[in-house]
């Protein structure tokens, strides 16, 4: 709920989470390797998206803490399953919002310019001097998170 209210999520959650999980996959888990296989996977997949703007600190740290309760097979499905949720809800979003031609017309634009310029740059980056289309142009993708590892969790996938 703290990303939602204030999109941060809060370091001692995480470190918390991390301890937890360390400290059950050493003794009940996939064993310390594993999840810390699946914590470098994380970040590793993850930083690249979170250096364009794509993703924000909060989501990677969430993603690396909920890697660490995984064997690296599970993390994957739960990351796949973040991506797809993700993308539904970016659909829905998108049709209540009634602005599909203006994002895809922003998501052109965004790639020609690092096309043309040769560089990547923050993705959404002239979005935030208005507060309001900002917020309205994103996602909490803990959401997803946690939606993709309840369904491991549930054994649904």
């Amino acid at each position: 709920m703290a990303d939602l209210k204030t999109d941060h999520i809060p370091n001692g959650f995480i470190a918390t989470g991390i301890l937890t999980g360390l400290t059950g996959s050493h003794w009940y888990g996939p064993g310390l390797s594993s999840s810390a296989a699946s914590m470098l996977l994380a970040f590793l997949l993850m930083f690249p998206l979170f250096k364009i703007g794509t993703l924000g600190a909060g989501d990677i740290k969430t993603l690396i803490m909920t890697g660490c309760f995984l064997r690296v097979r599970e993390f994957i499905t739960v990351l796949a399953a973040a991506f797809v949720i993700g993308a539904v809800i970016c659909v829905f979003k998108l049709l209540m919002e009634h602005n599909g031609k203006e994002r895809f017309a922003y998501l052109l634009s965004y790639v020609s310019e690092v096309i043309r310029s040769g560089q990547w740059k923050l993705y959404g980056e002239n979005l935030k001097q208005d507060q309001m289309l900002y917020r309205r142009n994103k996602i909490h993708f803990t959401i997803p998170v946690l939606f993709g590892a309840a369904l491991r969790i549930g054994g649904v996938i």
